[in-house]
C-alpha cells in the first residue's frame, strides 16, 4: 500500500486537472495542468519515480481513478470526510494549493482511501439511484397535483361501504380526478399538465422498477439479494440497492462497522467526563452510497427511541409468529438458502427492540 516514492496530488474538476507531484526524499515539487484527459495525466504520471496520484472524492466519481489504473499509474480516491485542512488555508484556496496540499498528504501516508467499485457495481448503483429519483419525482408531480386542485377548493373524500374513507391515487381517485372539469382554459390546461406529469412518473417508476427486478436476478447479484430479503423489512428493490451501494460487503470488518458506514449507528460525545446522548449524524463518507443505502425501511437511532422498529416494507421474509421453515426458500424459484443466514434473518427478526440507557423504558 506504501510502495511508492513520488506522491501527486490531483484536484479534479469537469474540465481541467492541476497536478502538483512531491518527492519527499528531495522535497522538489512539479506542477503541470491538464484538460480532463485520462492519457494525459498518466503520462505525466509515469515520468516521476515510483509514483502514486490521489484526488478528491466527489462529484466526479471514480472513472478517473479506473481509467489512470487501466493506463499504468496508481491512483486512490481519498475520502474527502477524513482530510482535515488546516484553518490557515481556508482563505487562500486554489487549484494550485490543493494539488500540492493532497500530495503532501499522500505523502505523509495520511490519506484514508475510498473503495472504488468496479464498472458493474457502479451500474447497478446508477440504476437503483435512478429508481430512487423516479420515486422523488412521482411524489413531487403528485404533491403539485394534489395541491392544485386544493388551491380549487377540490378534496377527494369518498368513503367505503363502511364508511373509511377512500386512499388516494387509487382507481377511485383517477375516477374523481378525469371527472373533474374547470371553466377556465388556462385552469384546464394546467390541470391536465398536472395530470399527465403523474401519469408519466408512475410510468417510469414502474419501468425502473422492472428493471430493478431483472438485475438483481443476476447471477452476480442473486445471491446477496436473495440473502438480503431473508431480513424482515427489506424487499427486492431495498436489498439490490443495499448490494450495489456496499459493493463488496468482506470490506467491513465487523456489522458496526457497516452500520456506521450507513449512518444507522448513534455518535458519541464524550470529553473531559462527560457523556451525552446523541442520535445518529448524518452520513459523511467518500461517497453518497451511506445517503442512499439509509431509504430502505430503515431508521436512524434516536434518543429515547427503539434502536429497530421492526417495520416491514414490502418484505417477504421473516416475521413475527412465522414458523422457520419459511425462511427455507428464496424469492427466486424457491432456491434454498444458506442455514448461516436464515438462521441469523430469523434472530433478528424475533429480536425484542432495545432501547437506550436512560429512555426510561
Amino acid at each position: 500500500m506504501f510502495d511508492y516514492v513520488t506522491a501527486i496530488g490531483l484536484d479534479v474538476h469537469a474540465r481541467s486537472i492541476s497536478a502538483c507531484a512531491f518527492d519527499p526524499m528531495t522535497g522538489e515539487v512539479t506542477r503541470a495542468r491538464f484538460g480532463y484527459d485520462p492519457a494525459s495525466v498518466a503520462e505525466w504520471v509515469l515520468g516521476f519515480e515510483s509514483p502514486k496520484a490521489v484526488y478528491e472524492s466527489g462529484p466526479t466519481g471514480f472513472h478517473l481513478c479506473r481509467a489512470l489504473r487501466a493506463l499504468g499509474p496508481d491512483c486512490a480516491a481519498g475520502a474527502v470526510s477524513k482530510m482535515h485542512r488546516p484553518a490557515a488555508d481556508r482563505g487562500r484556496k486554489n487549484d494550485r494549493r490543493d494539488a500540492e496540499w493532497l500530495a503532501r498528504l499522500l505523502a505523509c501516508r495520511n490519506v484514508v482511501e475510498a473503495w472504488v467499485p468496479d464498472d458493474r457495481t457502479e451500474a447497478a448503483r446508477d440504476l437503483s439511484r435512478a429508481l430512487e429519483d423516479a420515486r422523488d419525482d412521482l411524489q413531487r408531480a403528485r404533491q403539485r397535483m394534489s395541491k392544485f386542485l386544493l388551491r380549487h377548493g377540490l378534496v377527494f373524500d369518498e368513503t367505503t361501504p363502511a364508511g373509511r374513507r377512500r386512499s388516494n391515487w387509487t382507481e377511485a381517485y383517477w375516477r374523481w380526478a378525469r371527472s373533474i372539469e374547470f371553466g377556465e382554459a388556462d385552469d384546464a390546461a394546467a390541470y391536465e399538465h398536472y395530470m399527465d406529469a403523474v401519469e408519466r412518473c408512475a410510468e417510469a417508476k414502474r419501468e425502473l422498477e422492472r428493471k430493478v427486478e431483472e438485475a438483481a436476478a443476476r447471477p452476480g447479484w442473486a445471491p446477496v439479494v436473495d440473502a438480503l430479503c431473508l431480513v424482515k423489512g427489506i424487499d427486492v428493490a431495498s436489498a439490490f440497492l443495499l448490494a450495489a451501494e456496499a459493493g463488496d460487503f468482506s470490506r467491513f470488518p465487523t456489522a458496526p462497522s457497516f452500520a456506521s458506514w450507513c449512518g444507522l449507528a448513534p455518535r458519541s460525545a464524550r470529553a473531559a467526563r462527560r457523556s451525552r446522548a446523541a442520535g445518529s449524524p448524518a452520513p459523511v463518507t467518500a461517497t453518497s452510497g451511506a445517503r442512499w443505502s439509509r431509504r430502505p425501511g430503515t431508521s436512524r437511532c434516536r434518543r429515547g427511541t427503539p434502536r429497530s422498529r421492526g417495520r416491514a416494507t414490502g418484505s417477504r421474509r421473516p416475521c413475527r409468529g412465522t414458523p422457520r421453515s419459511a425462511t427455507a426458500a428464496c424469492r427466486t424459484g424457491g432456491t434454498p438458502c444458506p442455514r448461516r443466514g436464515r438462521g441469523r434473518a430469523w434472530r433478528t427478526a424475533r429480536r425484542p427492540a432495545r432501547w437506550p440507557a436512560g429512555s426510561g423504558r
